[in-house]
């Protein structure tokens, strides 16, 4: 999922109205993306692998999602805090707007209401189009920090939901004095648009295309091509039937880059109480 940028736009009874700030928000990250032809260079391209991937796998999909989404293992007060540091980085929204939408995508999964992403919307809705048509209960903050109470206590997090967009410009400037305009064209924009096609795809292509390891009451699946650019996300199926599971691919052949990533923390003893899948 992506993130809360402004306030939502005004409704008309059920019907939310299109975001123009929203529409001009993502079309210009598009659009400075298209300039990457002009400014490639292999340690830019190194670079955007490597934000993707960190950004990606250890701030969204290891920390917004199974860390404070669904509480899967426990790290210290100190890890935690900076794995959603990271999180905040990757342009996705700030920790309590991410997490309390994700809560309710689990708790109310396709309502064509309840659901910030219903994939009974139609294919491109899930994608993206909920975010250019933003409705309030998703995106006031009165409303989705009821469902996160955990990190909205915190001062810490309150703090990153509201600034994190902030983020972007001392990161800006620091890729800026390594690498110069390629290191921003490549770290910045094109690793958003990126991400967040990626990030997004597990709300739709998931909910459409893939096969059904479990009964789950709902249509997720299994896709194996989102897992590859998710980090393991794609197995989508298997998180809908155990969501606080720490790993999402359960079979030999569904490589879950991201669960790596906790076996590590937990080999360091930096990670407990790591939630396995049934046997």
């Amino acid at each position: 999922m992506t993130a809360k940028f402004m306030a939502s736009a005004p409704e008309t009874g059920n019907s939310p109205r299109l975001s123009w700030t929203n529409v001009v928000f993502f079309t210009t990250f598009h659009a400075l993306a298209l300039l990457a032809p002009w400014f490639f260079s292999w340690t830019a391209l190194g670079l955007l692998v490597f934000l993707h991937w960190l950004f990606g796998s250890i701030g969204i999909c290891l920390g917004y999602h199974r860390l404070l989404s669904h509480r899967s293992f426990q790290v210290s007060k100190g890890v935690e805090y900076a794995i959603a540091f990271i999180g905040a980085l990757a342009l996705q929204g700030g920790p309590i707007f991410w997490v309390g939408g994700h809560r309710q995508h689990h708790a109310h999964t396709e309502d064509i209401d309840l659901d910030p992403y219903s994939a009974q919307r139609g294919f491109w809705w899930s994608h993206m189009l909920w975010i250019f048509y933003p409705r309030s209960q998703f995106f006031d903050y009165d409303t989705y920090q009821k469902y996160a109470p955990d990190l909205a206590r915190q001062p810490y997090y309150r703090w990153l939901d509201r600034y994190f967009i902030l983020l972007q410009i001392p990161l800006g400037l620091l890729l800026y004095a390594l690498g110069g305009w390629s290191f921003v064209i490549y770290g910045i924009f094109v690793r958003a648009v990126l991400l967040w096609h990626s990030t997004w795809f597990v709300n739709s292509a998931t909910h459409k295309w893939g096969y059904r390891s479990f009964n789950a009451n709902d249509g997720s699946r299994n896709l194996w091509w989102v897992s590859i650019v998710t980090y393991g996300e794609g197995w989508h199926n298997n998180h809908h039937t155990y969501p606080h599971v720490a790993k999402a691919g359960f079979s030999w052949w569904e490589v879950d880059v991201t669960w790596w990533s906790i076996k590590a923390l937990k080999t360091l003893g930096l990670a407990k109480k790591v939630v396995m899948p049934p046997s």
